[in-house]
């Protein structure tokens, strides 16, 4: 999770500075656009510390940018003015397209820093089209400290971990084509009109493409949650709601549909499964059943009810956060963090996994007497079942946005990975 300063308190002043103009670069013969109309500048930090994995980049990333500066990073996904900096980041993409698109990159064994390579000479052009790497840094076979600094700008704007290596996903982001990237940003701009008219001032937003969540608080995001939202094949919903309770340590009640396409397959394969992650079977009259009752090659389990037991090893983790919703999905803790750190995090049955979700958690019962972080913290570490009413509920959504430009004017993409877009396979492949 990355945390942001108040707006009152001091702020980092190191600052990531990327220039667009006009112009034109060549390659093979081929007319590139090198510049974009208009200077612009921009903000990544945000972006970035979300992505990066391990730490913090330093003076070596900063001495590797050079031109590029870091103002605050504290803007929302959505806000008021994402409608008019989308509109004004498709009219920048119609002049990339106009002037040829930018070129595929030849894939090249996880290029790093001092490395040599031809397939770099592509990978600079396409970083300067787009606007990640200045113009007038030159065009070399060399993965030098300029090249490593767009590639994690890149990664980052693309919703991809952030270490400047470049990897098989960040080669398959940046060979979609431009009037792909064109075609999401109209596509989207409709969705924005509809989802920035009623914000509220205090909020949780998530975007489901994205797998992210952010807590946002009069235009300021105050916290930002990697997520894990809904398989392709068993979607996260779109949202509008209200986070009106929090459980502590919960039961899980398994649903139906996971009964049906998970434990009965995972008992057939792994007899001794329920046992071993501590799932109870009851029956209607609520009297508990032996596993070796069940027959598990037929429907015969979905007539009865599974409850997993609370504790860290609950698939809800320690936490669930609940809303209103008629598909009956909620937000919750995980036992699988791993799954954070992955570039593809759409693993759930459409429920989402928040990662750092006592921070959340805190910032939503901040309103609520008896629930300081002190006291959140007791509750999860003592293994009681216990829920907190928040006091003032929170404004929920779920979104579906795949390409944005932030208020910094900072353009972002992510794969369709639903396929709603309407656009074809390319931009949602995963290889």
């Amino acid at each position: 999770m990355t945390k942001f300063p108040k707006l009152d308190g001091p702020v980092d002043r190191r600052v990531f500075l990327r220039r667009l103009g006009t112009g034109a670069a060549t390659l093979g013969g081929n007319v590139l656009l090198s510049r974009i109309a208009g200077a612009q500048d921009v903000q990544l930090q945000s972006l970035i510390e979300q992505n990066v994995r391990g730490g913090e980049f330093g003076q070596s990333f900063d001495s590797g940018s050079r031109t590029l500066a870091m103002p605050k990073a504290d803007l929302p996904t959505l806000s008021p003015l994402s409608v008019m900096t989308t509109d004004q980041a498709m009219r920048r993409y119609e002049a990339i397209v106009a002037g040829g698109g930018w070129p595929a990159v030849p894939k090249a064994d996880r290029l790093r820093l001092g490395a040599r390579h031809p397939s770099v000479i592509a990978l600079r052009q396409r970083l300067a089209v787009d606007g990640d790497l200045a113009a007038n840094i030159g065009i070399t076979d060399v993965y030098d400290s300029y090249v490593e600094a767009a590639v994690r700008r890149f990664q980052a704007r693309h919703g991809l971990v952030a270490d400047g290596l470049a990897r098989e996903q960040t080669y398959k982001a940046m060979n979609v084509p431009a009037f792909e990237r064109l075609n999401q940003l109209r596509m989207n701009l409709a969705r924005l009109k509809t989802l920035t008219a009623h914000l509220g001032n205090r909020y949780v937003l998530c975007n489901i493409p994205a797998a992210q969540v952010e807590a946002v608080e009069n235009g300021v995001a105050v916290s930002r949650h990697t997520a894990v939202v809904g398989k392709p094949d068993r979607p996260s919903p779109d949202i509008n709601s209200k986070i009106v309770e929090i459980n502590f340590n919960p039961y899980w009640t398994v649903p139906v549909s996971i009964v049906r396409k998970d434990l009965i397959p995972r008992m057939q394969e792994t007899p001794d499964y329920l046992t071993t992650n501590r799932i109870r079977i009851f029956d209607q009259r609520g009297n508990e059943l032996d596993p070796a009752q069940v027959n598990w090659y037929s429907e015969e389990a979905t007539n009865y009810m599974f409850k997993q037991d609370p504790g860290d090893f609950n698939s809800l983790g320690t936490i669930r956060i609940n809303f209103p919703s008629k598909d009956g999905v909620y937000m919750h803790d995980t036992p699988y963090k791993n799954l954070f750190g992955e570039d593809f995090r759409f693993h759930s049955s459409g429920c989402i996994r928040v990662q750092n979700v006592r921070d959340l958690v805190n910032w939503l019962l901040i309103d609520t007497p008896g629930w300081s972080r002190q006291d959140i913290d007791a509750v999860v570490k003592s293994g009681e079942r216990k829920d907190a009413k928040v006091a003032k509920p929170v404004p929920l959504y779920w979104v579906y946005v795949t390409a944005w430009a932030a208020p910094d004017g900072i353009v972002q993409f992510r794969d369709d990975i639903y396929g709603r877009d309407g656009l074809g396979p390319t931009a949602t492949s995963r290889g």
